[in-house]
């Protein structure tokens, strides 16, 4: 573990160097599509040992053992123009022979990549101490870079608003636990906004557990069982890598693309995981794609009507969604809301405490588990309390998966204590569809609040504001 952390900084480092590189996106960016070759490279390795009649879909000359391997390749101004004018033009224009061809996922990799460094000298310093300090066909190593791979995501949430992308692990642990996905079958997980692919790496780890995979038919429908989407080129590039590093390499299992803008093409799944991007505002035209009464620019609505609309009959769902989206009283807010408890069985929101995913964002988030089994008959609210001695969490101490223990028994036997109550449906329409239910069990505490939470505040005061406003136009209107 500490010679591959030690690899990675070391290669940062000398990026930091670059004049070219421009900040910490940059370099994770440019050191996606390295570490891709790489590894794709080692993994080859491995193909051609097991079959006699592999062949690369990457032309010989742009291989990374023929260009990268080699000591005395090379470097300076003729490094600069081999990957400027060869290596990044052929990558992009590579021509898959068919859908499972290993070209679409080198391609989807160096279509929105590029080389920002400008000194060859430097990359060439970078290729030599990722080819000295990585090997992935090494049974440990590979092990140990899933957890060095993390760190790469985490340093992400640095670059200025690529924090989006990550979920921590230990939401997205629990919430494919308790969604339990299978690949038996043909089934399908999706993520529809996958950001750097958590959900769908938990989601095949899960999956392998419960079920490990011994004949050839279980491993083709285990590679084939995820579905991911992405509409911007970093976390994607990262999301294709993290499952090549778990064993997946089919072409159609991360896609770039706006999944709201073209939400009718996609399939209907058996699992949904996500945390599709909240506060967030998608253009009208792609608004316009929705039915009328569920068309908004507001991307946590949209994402949540398509959930409601891909999910499979008897399919389950996990989603990460802040408290706004369970307030407000009118509009497609409501409309929203009063659908998916119509279309499906809304059978749990789990609450999380201020500060999950602190310090990026000190907005209240919630789990919502739903399935297609029927409609909503009653709500469970189960608030995830802070461990002991813990006041709020932060970067240095984020949640931890074993603090979940509790619910995940209380899953299994529920019954109402001082952190969970139900809520009838009865109930839920004489609230205007309002899901933003405070714990019954404990009074009002008068205390400080954080900005965070002052924030949270402010959102469902401008939410409320706006529901009045749009009644008014509403009756006017009429």
């Amino acid at each position: 573990m500490a010679s591959l952390s030690a690899t990675i900084k070391s290669i940062q480092n000398l990026m930091r160097q670059d004049a070219g590189v421009d900040g910490d996106a940059q370099r994770i960016s440019q050191l996606v599509w390295l570490l891709f070759l790489k590894i794709f490279d080692d993994k080859e390795q491995d193909d051609e040992a097991q079959q006699d009649d592999y062949h690369s879909p990457i032309p010989e000359e742009l291989r990374w053992r023929s260009w990268a391997a080699n000591d005395e390749g090379l470097t300076g101004e003729g490094l600069l123009e081999f990957v400027n004018d060869k290596l990044f033009p052929q990558l992009k224009n590579l021509t898959p022979k068919g859908p499972a061809d290993r070209a679409h996922l080198v391609r989807s990799i160096f279509e929105d990549s590029y080389n920002y460094m400008k000194s060859g000298t430097l990359l060439r310093q970078v290729v030599d101490a990722l080819q000295k300090g990585i090997d992935y066909t090494s049974r440990q190593e590979r092990h140990l870079f899933n957890d060095i791979y993390e760190q790469i995501l985490r340093d992400l949430q640095s670059a200025g608003n690529a924090g989006e992308f990550y979920t921590p692990r230990a939401v997205t642990q629990l919430l494919t636990e308790l969604v339990a996905p299978t690949y038996e079958g043909g089934r399908l997980t999706m993520d529809p906004a996958c950001g750097t692919g958590g959900f769908l790496v938990n989601a095949l780890e899960y999956m392998r557990q419960q079920q490990p995979l011994t004949t050839a038919e279980q491993q083709h429908d285990w590679q084939h069982s995820v579905r991911g989407y992405e509409k911007k080129p970093l976390p994607h590039s990262l999301a294709t890598t993290n499952l090549l590093l778990h064993g997946v390499e089919v072409p159609q299992a991360v896609q770039h693309a706006n999944t709201l803008k073209a939400w009718k093409e996609l399939p209907m799944v058996d699992f949904i995981l996500t945390n599709p991007p909240f506060g967030g505002l998608e253009e009208s035209a792609v608004a316009s794609g929705f039915p009328v009464n569920f068309r908004t620019t507001e991307t946590a609505d949209l994402f949540l009507y398509l959930l409601i609309e891909k999910l499979k009959t008897n399919g389950r769902a996990g989603v990460v969604l802040p408290d706004g989206s369970l307030f407000g009283e009118s509009g497609v807010k409501l409309r929203v809301k009063e659908h998916l408890l119509q279309q499906c069985n809304l059978h749990t929101i789990v609450r999380l405490p201020n500060g999950v995913f602190a310090p990026y964002t000190g907005i209240r988030t919630n789990l919502l588990l739903f399935d297609k089994t029927g409609p909503t008959k009653a709500v469970w609210y189960y608030e995830h309390p802070y461990p002991a001695g813990v006041k709020n969490y932060s970067k240095t101490r984020p949640v931890r998966i074993e603090e979940f223990d509790e619910l995940k028994r209380w899953m299994n036997n529920r019954y109402a204590n001082e952190n969970a109550w139900e809520v009838s449906i009865e109930d839920i329409k004489a609230r205007g569809y309002n899901l933003d239910i405070k714990n019954p069990h404990q009074g009002e505490i008068e205390r400080e609040y954080n900005s965070g939470e002052l924030l949270e505040q402010l959102e469902k005061s401008f939410a409320s504001s706006l529901s009045k406003l749009e009644k008014i136009r509403a009756a006017l209107n009429a």
